[in-house]
């Protein structure tokens, strides 16, 4: 709410007139405990991390600008997912996002498993210099739907089904003869696509090296992307923030809200976390 949304919701309650000063000085109690929480220290391992920013409008300088604001979501030891941060700038870059990964490490954060993020160019770089024992698995369904921005209308549903069968393959052999069979069908017209799965095609599939209880879960952003459709669904009626800090006041009070429903263990957790401490060895926190 803006400060003129907070005075007339208090008037039409309470028929009291509260000063836009007062109510600053309260929320700003908020921003407080916003910055404690963003600089908090964090377990030293985290398995699973998923990586994803949001866009918000910004009044800056007189300006409306569009600013991106950074998230890191954790799947901690005991199942549970976790916001670590969000950082806002005002533009999505590898070059950010290295220096977010490396708060994330400077606040204790020493190991991850998995990384899972969008096809941003110089992500997995970023990430790996910061955790070069760390593998990255690129989102498919963020990859399909760059794909299919170079296919025509009459042929997308084809093409669509041609690529879920190198994603959906039971292994990486599989998955290897459903791009040669994609390239050989659909090169002489639309060439740029198996091109650029080839390019990526190291971070495409990790997920095979799992079993299907891992794959659900890596395979795409979903679980950081459900959290920011909720996020949007918050903000949805504020067009433009008057500046910075208001976003970070008003997004920290929704994953304050959305993150009392993460009770619920992520499915098949167990099996997935078996197979890590086998792939990378036991590791006590401790």
């Amino acid at each position: 709410m803006s400060l003129a949304d907070i005075q007339s919701s208090l008037q039409d309650l309470y028929g009291v007139e509260v000063s836009s000063s007062l109510i600053s000085s309260v929320t700003t109690a908020v921003l407080e405990e916003a910055r404690t929480w963003q600089s908090r220290p964090l377990d030293a391992l985290y398995p699973i991390l998923y990586l994803d920013c949001i866009v918000v409008k910004v009044r800056e300088e007189h300006r409306i600008i569009n600013k991106s604001v950074y998230l890191a979501l954790g799947i901690n030891t005991v199942v549970r997912k976790e916001l670590l941060g969000m950082w806002i700038c005002a533009n999505e870059g590898s070059k950010f996002w290295l220096q977010v990964l490396t708060e994330l490490n400077n606040r204790g954060l020493n190991h991850l498993y998995i990384a899972c993020v969008d096809g941003l160019t110089g992500f997995p770089d970023a990430i790996r210099s910061v955790y070069p024992k760390a593998k990255v698995q690129l989102c498919m369904v963020h990859k399909l739907r760059s794909s299919l921005r170079y296919v025509s209308w009459k042929h997308k549903k084809k093409v669509s089904k041609d690529l879920k069968m190198i994603y959906s393959a039971a292994t990486q052999e599989q998955a290897d003869m459903a791009l040669d069979a994609f390239a050989k069908k659909w090169d002489a017209i639309y060439p740029t696509i198996s091109r650029q799965w080839h390019n990526r095609w190291e971070d495409l599939v990790t997920m095979f090296a799992y079993p299907a209880a891992i794959r659900k879960v890596i395979y795409t952003t979903n679980a950081i992307e459900s959290m920011n459709m909720t996020i949007r669904k918050v903000i949805k009626n504020k067009r433009v923030f008057p500046n910075d800090e208001s976003v970070f006041k008003i997004l920290f009070l929704a994953i304050d809200s959305i993150s009392k429903k993460w009770s619920t263990p992520i499915r098949d957790w167990y099996a997935a976390m078996n197979t890590f401490l086998i792939e990378h060895g036991e590791y006590n926190q401790d």
